[in-house]
């Protein structure tokens, strides 16, 4: 019995369904990228913390990534500067993105260790993966 109530309660905490999963795109001018979809509960705590800035950086990485066009390209982060909204959280770079780069956002918004499918075949994993999204400019 208590494994069945413990069961229960995890798959309502780890349920997963398309509204949790993140919008992750440049914006209409290209001069920023835009994260939309976010776990309003992870945000608001997010807004709250201490030190929201330093948090921000371990949670979303932007790397410059050689691409098919350009080979010579090295990875590399890029510097900027994260802000959050009232519903979305957006990366601004240092310098603008270059027309014709790939790059890639690393975030562990919304990571969940397993779905309720998950749970019931016994699939869960042992560490938290980060969602990974290409982008060409």
């Amino acid at each position: 019995m208590l494994f069945l109530l413990s069961a229960t309660s995890l798959c309502m905490g780890c349920s997963s369904s398309e509204e949790n999963t993140l919008a992750i795109d440049f914006s209409a001018d290209s001069a920023t990228i835009i994260i939309r979809n976010i776990d309003q509960a992870g945000l608001l705590r997010l807004k709250n913390s201490a030190a929201p800035d330093s948090v921000l950086n371990n949670l979303i990485s932007v790397l410059q990534t050689p691409s098919e066009r350009d080979t010579s390209i090295m990875e590399a982060l890029v510097p900027g500067t994260i802000l959050t909204g009232d519903t979305e959280i957006v990366f601004k770079p240092d310098s603008p993105f270059v027309k014709g780069r790939d790059y890639l956002v690393i975030t562990h918004m919304n990571i969940r260790f397993g779905d309720a499918e998950k749970i019931a075949k016994s699939k869960l994993s042992f560490t938290v993966k980060p969602l990974q999204k290409l982008l060409t400019r």
